[in-house]
C-alpha cells in the first residue's frame, strides 16, 4: 500500500487534529495521502470510487460522527473496491470491515456510570477529574480479509471476528 484515502469531518476539531497526525507520520511509511471529506453519501462516494480507479491504495476512517451515520455505505465502498481500511470502531467491523483500533467504547460507558454514582451521592461534576480513554481494542473481520486476500498473522488472533 503506498496510497490512503483518509475520510474526516474537517468541520470538526477532532477531523483536523486525527488528519494532521496522520499526515505528519506518513512520510515516514512512504503513504500519499488524500483527504476525503464526509459531508453527503454521494461526495463520499464519488470521492472513494475515484480513489480506488488507481492501484494500491487503502482507507483509514477517522472518528467522525457523519463517517459513523455512514459507516454502511463507506464499509460497502471499501469491499466493493477491495480497499483494506481501518476504521476507529468496532462496529464497523461488525458491519463487514476490515479492522478496527480504538477506544473500547463499553469501557468508557463503564467509567461513565461511576461518575454518575458519584453526582447522584453528592459530589460536583465540577470537582470531578477529567478522564482520558485508558483501554484500547483491536477488531479484525475474517471474511473480509479472506475476501481481500489477506492472511493474518497468529499474533492478532485474539482480536479476530469470525
Amino acid at each position: 500500500m503506498t496510497r490512503v484515502a483518509v475520510l474526516r469531518d474537517p468541520t470538526i476539531a477532532a477531523g483536523i487534529g486525527q488528519f494532521g497526525a496522520i499526515q505528519s507520520v506518513a512520510p515516514s511509511l512512504g503513504l500519499e495521502l488524500t483527504a476525503v471529506n464526509v459531508r453527503d453519501p454521494g461526495e463520499i462516494e464519488r470521492a472513494i470510487s475515484a480513489f480506488a480507479r488507481s492501484s494500491n491504495g487503502g482507507l483509514i476512517v477517522t472518528a467522525a460522527p457523519l463517517a459513523m451515520a455512514h459507516r454502511d455505505l463507506i464499509v460497502t465502498l471499501a469491499a466493493r473496491h477491495k480497499l483494506c481500511a481501518i476504521y476507529n470502531l468496532r462496529s464497523y467491523v461488525t458491519a463487514g470491515g476490515l479492522i478496527s483500533y480504538g477506544t473500547d467504547v463499553y469501557d468508557l460507558y463503564r467509567r461513565a456510570a461511576g461518575y454518575i454514582d458519584r453526582v447522584l451521592k453528592g459530589e460536583k461534576p465540577a470537582d470531578l477529574p477529567v478522564q482520558a480513554p485508558t483501554k484500547f481494542e483491536m477488531a479484525i473481520n475474517m471474511k473480509s480479509a479472506k475476501a481481500l486476500g489477506i492472511t493474518m498473522p497468529a499474533s492478532l488472533l485474539p482480536a479476530l471476528m469470525k
